[in-house]
């Protein structure tokens, strides 16, 4: 055999291969062996078969196999000779083997693409010192005795107060004609809690208990149904009562109740605990982030086509799947398939470049992912989507989506390496006002 590999582009290879009459009729023969032994054909005794019968009753099956195994056999030798590692598909461009001529075939794919890495160790970065503001734990304490709150109606004759509820019968209208899904009876709406349109809820405070009125309100450009957004739609509402919470006293015997905590102070701690080792995750992850996008803005090589192509169509796929799980169509996103490939492209691109990178760091420092770090991935992602673990695991061997996930695995590892290795700073935590 005898191959000359063609550099199509900075990413694409060519790789064209001529195989000798001799190696051609050695490939049909082995072949010719295989059938003689593992056929039965009536008249002979198994693997007493002569190859002339075997070769005249099989001759298309044999042919196709000798040439799909030759050909197979050589990519793996040409490719693991050359330490090249397809990031794609392997196209295959041959016709079939013929006894005493020269076979010659080419096969095509894309590459990771070569480039100088960039330093990436000893970096600095600054990431935010994890608080917890008081004034968050007080909301977690509010929030947790308005579970164990009794409700009762108000007897004044008032509209309601931010921090009530107001039980509504409501429904609204577009030109005449009700809108479905926007519409309750005897709902018990919260009142000054951000659990519905501001709009409404102004309009639902003005209203006393036994009142009814109407009131057309503007649905925000980016609300949950898209085919609303934008639009303005009549809202007829009746306040049928005004109600307040009644919550207990925090206690030492109430948080028993809420959760099982020791003591009020037990529970505060824990809280706080919690709350800080979330906030210290996020601003690490920030950190994180800010300091590998440092390294890869630089970076220009081609990105392979077909690994952009399929990781633009996975981010689709991706926000699709995220609409319906919140309950939506895909008509209610309100993009096309093209508008909606158009807007991840860049975010893909960038999705794609960041993990070429960060490969290329995991091979130079020999990080690796072993089998049961993929299996509690897969774990992790059967319990997300609420799927059996075996469904998960089958569908990402079927759709040959392992390998991408362990080296999303590895590119992780690498992005910690380079963290792990950084010049890190605390820095005093931006307020509002900053951002």
């Amino acid at each position: 055999m005898e191959f000359n590999i063609e550099e199509i582009s900075q990413v694409e290879r060519a790789v064209k291969v001529v195989v000798p009459v001799e190696e051609v009729g050695a490939a049909l023969d082995a072949t010719i062996a295989l059938y003689k032994v593992q056929t039965p054909i009536k008249g002979f005794r198994k693997g007493k078969v002569p190859a002339t019968v075997v070769q005249s009753k099989y001759k298309k099956q044999i042919v196709t196999e000798a040439t799909t195994d030759l050909i197979n056999y050589q990519i793996n030798e040409i490719l693991n000779g050359q330490s090249i590692v397809p990031v794609s598909k392997i196209d295959v461009d041959a016709a079939e083997l013929v006894r005493g001529e020269d076979f010659n075939y080419t096969i095509s794919f894309e590459i990771v693409p070569e480039f100088d890495t960039p330093v990436y160790l000893g970096l600095a970065v600054d990431e935010e010192r994890a608080e917890v503001a008081e004034s968050e734990l007080k909301d977690v304490e509010t929030r947790l005795l308005q579970n164990m709150a009794t409700i009762a109606p108000i007897d004044d004759d008032r509209p309601a107060k931010d921090g009530e509820l107001a039980s509504v019968t409501f429904s609204a209208e577009m030109d005449g004609q009700p809108i479905p899904g926007v519409q309750a009876d005897n709902f018990d709406l919260p009142i000054g809690e951000g659990h519905s349109l501001i709009e409404f809820e102004e309009y639902v405070k003005t209203l006393k208990s036994g009142e009814s009125g109407q009131t057309d309100i503007t649905f925000p450009d980016d609300f949950i149904n898209a085919e609303l957004a934008g639009k303005t739609a009549t809202m007829k509402v009746t306040v049928h009562a005004i109600k307040e919470r009644k919550m207990p006293e925090l206690t030492d015997e109430i948080v028993k109740q809420i959760g099982g905590f020791e003591s009020v102070d037990k529970m505060r701690e824990i809280i706080k605990q919690s709350y800080t080792a979330n906030r210290k995750q996020l601003c690490k992850s920030a950190a994180l982030t800010k300091l590998i996008s440092s390294i890869v803005k630089d970076l220009d090589f081609q990105l392979p086509p077909s690994l952009l192509a399929d990781r633009t169509d996975r981010m689709v796929a991706d926000v699709i799947t995220r609409a319906e799980r919140a309950g939506r169509s895909f008509e209610s996103i309100g993009k096309s398939m093209e508008e909606l490939h158009a807007e991840q492209a860049p975010l893909a691109e960038e999705s794609v470049r960041t993990e070429i990178f960060l490969l290329t760091v995991s091979n130079r420092e020999e990080l690796t992912v072993e089998p049961q770090e993929v299996e509690g991935a897969l774990q992790q992602i059967a319990q997300q989507t609420r799927q059996d673990l075996n469904t998960v695991k089958s569908y990402y061997e079927e759709n040959n989506l392992l390998m991408p996930l362990k080296d999303r695995l590895l590119a992780d590892k690498a992005a910690e390496f380079i963290y792990e290795n950084a010049s890190v700073t605390e820095v005093e935590p931006e307020t509002k006002g900053d951002k």
